[in-house]
């Protein structure tokens, strides 16, 4: 791994250069120093990629399921064994601190690589008999995959794990902003001889490899995480090929505390579930939902919870929040600092300023007596921004919890688990957890709404890979 030449990308089994010349940097969050350059990838490099896939994909789909994941397994162990090293590289890539990215960047993507395999050894690819008809799932053959950079190795892992599992074949577009750790996947692939044309990687920003991929006639199926923004875009230039996609875009998620829960309890957990990550995570429980009679409260135990998450280093043993990833992303969530204050909403805790003379650091922030017409309530903020609103009974917390275009995640907690489940119930989002519910890697992850189309993760990630087949009989 250390001998890793970053500036090449990966087609058919060997890292080769790119048809173009360019590089892009790669910059520590937390010193603003450049650590390496990626290439600058092209639609030709895509070109020759796909084209890689395409040949690979009869003799891959042909392997029994045992043999496939006989790859995953291989690549799950050699992972485990370089976890230590893995942590340190994601962690300088993208930020997080060193105690939460090695289960969370690097352990849990790993657990879903074996997660994978052992579903590719059970999963029923002829799946029974309605009638005269025998039904039998094929894998939908070229998958061109676009991921995000707040868990570069997660989400790369659901999507190719996924799609070598169903026994695709795969054209992968890493974030360009948090890209090592992927570079670094790969070429644990290309040690345990994963055959030449099964897996590709091909560097670049969006607008070039990313459309590419989307739009090219020898990809049969495209899978994207990211902003809602850009799906949308991935969707369109997909349409003209029409190409299945999969989307796994935004969230404004919300975190519903009845008025029967144990305040400090529900409060703790759910500022942890809103500072994940330094507030970078998809499915973060960004709107916690209170009684309105109890907003004064609420707002004084989650500042007392805020002080509990100090920012720094990630190498710091005491930093439990690290940079943001970029000088963008920095600007982006000040900006929406700035925005709650003049729409009027409280500002219990000022993270704008931090003590760290370098990085893009933002500390934990809270609003309070946050409205549902203020835009920190409506737009996605990526970052550590708690929004507190007032509601007035359940139906009205339902009400607010479900207005809003997004619909990935939410929580609900209650000292009533049957009252908490016929909340979860009326939340329009793909998963609920109830009264701190624990995630779980084999559930279907995925939205509703402008959260996108699809699922990953265990079985329903395996079955968004393949075609569904009747053969009369």
């Amino acid at each position: 791994m250390t001998d890793l030449d970053y500036s090449k990308i990966y087609i058919d089994g060997a890292w080769t250069d790119s048809d173009g010349a360019g590089r892009i940097d790669v910059v520590d969050p937390t010193t603003e120093e450049t650590i390496t350059a990626v290439a600058e990838g092209t639609a030709a490099d895509v070109d020759r990629a796909a084209k890689a896939a395409r040949a690979a994909f009869p003799g891959w789909a042909a392997l029994s399921g045992a043999e496939r994941a006989d790859y995953l397994q291989r690549a799950h162990e050699t992972l485990m064994a370089r976890i230590d090293d893995l942590t340190a590289l994601v962690s300088k890539d993208m930020g997080m601190p060193l105690g939460l990215a090695k289960p969370v960047q690097i352990g849990m993507p790993a657990a879903n690589l074996a997660a994978f395999a052992e579903l590719a050894r059970t999963y029923r690819f002829d799946s029974g008999e309605v009638g005269n008809s025998l039904i039998v799932r094929e894998p939908i053959g070229v998958v061109g995959a676009i991921t995000p950079w707040n868990y570069p190795l997660h989400q790369v892992v659901l999507k190719v794990g996924g799609a070598l599992a169903a026994g695709c074949t795969v054209v992968l577009k890493p974030t360009e902003v948090a890209p090592l750790i992927t570079y670094a996947l790969v070429d644990i692939f290309h040690e345990i001889g994963l055959p030449a044309g099964v897996l590709n990687l091909v560097s670049g920003y969006g607008p070039v490899v990313g459309e590419a991929i989307a739009g090219h006639p020898e990809v049969d199926m495209v899978t994207f995480t990211g902003s809602t923004r850009a799906g949308r875009r991935v969707a369109t230039v997909a349409a003209e090929t029409i190409k299945k996609v999969a989307l796994e875009l935004g969230g404004k998620s919300a975190n519903v505390i009845l008025d029967d829960a144990d305040l400090t309890t529900a409060v703790t957990d759910g500022v942890g579930k809103c500072y994940l990550n330094s507030g970078q995570t998809c499915s973060a429980l960004t709107r916690m939902l209170v009684p309105q009679d109890r907003i004064d409260e609420v707002a004084q135990i989650a500042a007392a919870v805020a002080a509990n998450y100090p920012v720094g280093d990630p190498a710091a043993p005491t930093s439990a929040l690290g940079p943001l990833v970029n000088a963008n992303q920095l600007k982006r969530v000040r900006d929406y600092i700035d925005k709650g204050v003049a729409e009027g909403a409280t500002l219990v805790v000022d993270g704008r300023e931090t003590a760290e003379s370098s990085g893009y650091f933002v500390a934990p922030t809270v609003f309070s007596n946050v409205t549902e017409d203020m835009t920190i309530a409506r737009e996605e903020i990526f970052g550590p921004v708690l929004s507190i609103m007032g509601y007035r009974d359940e139906d009205d917390a339902v009400r607010l919890a479900n207005a809003t275009d997004y619909g990935l995640a939410g929580g609900v907690w209650s000292g009533d688990a049957e009252r908490a489940q016929r909340v979860a119930r009326r939340m329009q989002a793909g998963q609920v957890e109830v009264n701190g519910g624990a995630f779980n890697i084999s559930a279907p992850f995925g939205g509703y709404k402008q959260s996108g189309v699809g699922r990953e993760g265990g079985t329903f990630g395996i079955e968004e890979f393949l075609e569904v087949k009747a053969i009369q009989r």
